[in-house]
């Protein structure tokens, strides 16, 4: 079936964001626990929201948490978000997406809406998405079904059939299940084959040229 509408994660599926989140982490763990985190250890927490990350793989209270957070946001907005890249293959995508005249595209991020519109618009991307949406600064709507819910809402989708969501991490495929549409796990981001799998992907694609093909055949 040809979808109609096209919700793309942001860290991993659109952008390559490891630079930027794993020295913002390191940052963090840093500052709240003395942490000396390797960068490489840190892939972890791209995709996740934050929260949860330092809270299931460095054992933070929710309180430790929030406090990390405060202090990974210090880095990130200064310099994090722009230690990131557009993955080679993506403005082409989106380019033939748009010129198909055929569908209308969302992001759907765990990662801030602010924060999302920001590297959206660095990167000149901004012209392809009808929808940005993220999460709230103040810690809410951060859950993948919850994104998912309201980009629905905002573009006034009824028909569910006509929805995918692309991503490269499971929550990006639970989110999608909980909602009840479809989803493309991408295996050139940060998630596995296996976890993608498990997680419950309609398709799994492993390049960008394999998911134009899935989008426009």
């Amino acid at each position: 079936m040809l979808y109609k509408y096209i919700l793309f994660d942001l860290d991993g599926t659109l952008t390559n964001p490891k630079t930027g989140i794993t020295k913002s982490v390191a940052y963090a763990l840093k500052k709240t626990k003395n942490i000396d985190a390797n960068l490489d250890d840190l892939t972890i927490f791209i995709g996740p929201p934050l929260k949860e990350s330092f809270m299931d793989f460095y054992d933070f209270t929710e309180e430790e948490a929030k406090q990390a957070i405060i202090y990974y946001r210090e880095y990130f907005v200064d310099q994090g978000i722009y230690e990131n890249e557009v993955y080679e293959g993506i403005k082409e995508l989106l380019e033939d997406l748009q010129k198909a005249n055929a569908f209308v595209l969302a992001v759907a991020t765990s990662k801030p809406t602010k924060f999302a519109e920001l590297i959206i618009k660095y990167f000149g991307l901004e012209g392809y998405f009808t929808s940005i949406v993220g999460s709230n600064l103040d810690g809410t709507r951060t859950k993948k079904s919850e994104v998912i819910e309201e980009v629905l809402s905002r573009l006034s989708i009824k028909d569910k059939h006509e929805v995918v969501m692309i991503g490269d991490r499971q929550h990006d495929i639970i989110g999608a299940k909980e909602m009840n549409i479809d989803s493309i796990g991408v295996e050139y981001g940060y998630g596995t084959y296996d976890e993608l799998k498990s997680a419950g992907a309609n398709y799994i694609v492993d390049s960008i040229q394999g998911l134009r093909d899935r989008l426009l055949s």
